[in-house]
């Protein structure tokens, strides 16, 4: 699934191309992907100028003055802008024709999405749609630290890397920079979240802005199906110290990475290096 980094990475590819044109035509080749397509979408978009590409959490938002277009990319999804006349290929669902006025002459921006496990909502102006209203804060801001960490994990007992991938916690922490961040900090995955003494918190959050900026850096990282908006991947998977590697020699002692299931994904961490 795409992480923090993959839709960061789409947003900042997107931008330039889009921010500013007139939305022409939406064409839906379907009428759902994990959620039925908002009707506004037909209704409202058409003849808005894109103000803004935002980011929250794993969501793009295409701002307009009727409102927001909200896109998550799911397990499989892309969006890419293409010329008009670019065939269509299996699992595009969704073009949404640009122009600097009211005629089809412009690129089309095309979300593709085999798995059909993202989404293509509405957020009406001035409203936050209801799957951004309990959102944490965003990793990379201000408001995510050591001491916001630290004062919100006292009498949790879930392990720290659940913790971390809570999304009402902080948003966009997925499991592979979740083990990142851990490994680069020092701190086993498996303890509690609430027995991390404060001063590994500060590291943890420190750890997560830097994993986290460097992958974006990096174009983000591609497992499987990720590509940026200009169909390039991402590098940052040649970087990766612990996930995907259990049974490899740990890049820091040597002994083997622990493999292990938390929460129901496959979590990777050096039982010497991480306490």
């Amino acid at each position: 699934m795409p992480e923090l980094p993959e839709v960061e990475t789409t947003r900042r590819g997107l931008s330039p191309h889009v921010e500013g044109r007139r939305v022409t035509r939406v064409l839906l080749r379907r009428p759902d992907l994990r959620w039925p397509i908002a009707q506004e979408i037909s209704d409202l978009l058409p003849g808005q100028r894109i103000t803004a590409v935002r980011r929250r959490a794993k969501y793009l938002l295409l701002d307009t003055n009727a409102g927001s277009a909200l896109l998550h990319l799911g397990m499989s999804g892309s969006l890419r802008v293409l010329p008009a006349d670019t065939p269509v290929r299996a699992h595009d669902h969704v073009d949404i024709v640009l122009g600097q006025d009211r005629s089809d002459a412009g690129p089309v921006l095309r979300f593709n999405d085999p798995r059909r496990f993202g989404c293509l909502l509405w957020q009406a102006a001035g409203d936050v749609h209801p799957l951004l209203t309990k959102l944490g804060p965003e990793p990379l801001s201000d408001a995510f630290d050591g001491d916001y960490l630290f004062a919100l994990s006292r009498q949790r007992k879930a392990p720290v890397k659940a913790f971390l991938m809570d999304q009402s916690v902080v948003v966009g922490v997925g499991n592979i920079y979740a083990a990142e961040a851990l490994f680069m900090a020092g701190i086993s995955p498996v303890r509690a979240a609430g027995k991390v003494a404060h001063e590994r918190y500060v590291a943890l959050a420190e750890a997560v802005k830097r994993i986290l900026q460097r992958a974006i850096d990096r174009g983000g990282t591609t497992l499987r199906d990720f590509i940026s908006p200009d169909g390039a991947p991402g590098y940052f998977e040649q970087e990766l110290l612990a996930y995907g590697r259990g049974g490899q020699p740990c890049p820091r002692c040597g002994h083997a990475l622990r493999q292990a299931s938390i929460s129901q994904r496959a979590t990777v961490w050096c039982v010497r290096c991480q306490r």
